[in-house]
């Protein structure tokens, strides 16, 4: 695929650890010519005393942190899309509540949100085959899998990418998501 001029407003790029979205965030970013990426991870680190994990103690400092990642990468998004920049997100939205918010605080701009699925297995090796500061050691994918099914199965697109190269991933998603992802 040739260098892409731009798609409309927001791409979200989530799934479950080990499924691409940094890789393919990063990639699609490169490919468009007025892009910006926002990687939550990174976002997530700006906390430095009293950083919490999402998954840490106490549970409900963990949230709090969460959603102020959140509302820090939509705002981010919403500041470069309103730029002309095609915002990237590159996140962990795990459920129905944290998605509702992105799509609240990135209103009135298009939102396409792509589902990386490319299955756990798939997921599990993939973090295996990181460099060892990049693994993400995580034991719940199956309860993960089955909460974004069942509240995020009916939102977006999800985009099965385990047969694809991330090239070939990446052109599939500046081809489609504006017809396939688009929910606001």
């Amino acid at each position: 695929m040739t260098e892409s001029t731009a798609l409309p407003g927001v791409l979200i790029i989530t799934g479950m650890p080990g499924a691409g979205k940094s890789t393919i965030a990063q990639l699609a970013a490169e490919k468009l010519n007025r892009s910006a990426r926002m990687d939550g991870d990174v976002v997530n680190r700006f906390v430095i005393g009293g950083r919490v994990w999402a998954l840490g103690e106490p549970a409900d400092e963990a949230a709090r942190q969460v959603e102020l990642c959140n509302r820090n990468l939509c705002a981010l998004a919403a500041n470069m899309a309103d730029a002309g920049f095609t915002a990237l997100i590159d996140w962990v939205i795990p459920n129905r509540e944290q998605f509702d918010l992105f799509i609240e605080l990135l209103a009135p701009r298009p939102v396409m949100f792509v589902v990386l699925a490319p299955g756990i297995a798939a997921c599990r090796y993939r973090n295996t085959i990181r460099h060892p500061d990049q693994q993400f050691h995580f034991e719940g994918y199956d309860v993960l899998e089955a909460a974004m099914r069942r509240e995020l199965g009916d939102v977006g697109w999800w985009f099965v990418s385990s047969e694809l190269s991330p090239e070939e991933t990446v052109d599939r998603i500046l081809r489609d998501a504006p017809r396939r992802a688009l929910v606001a």
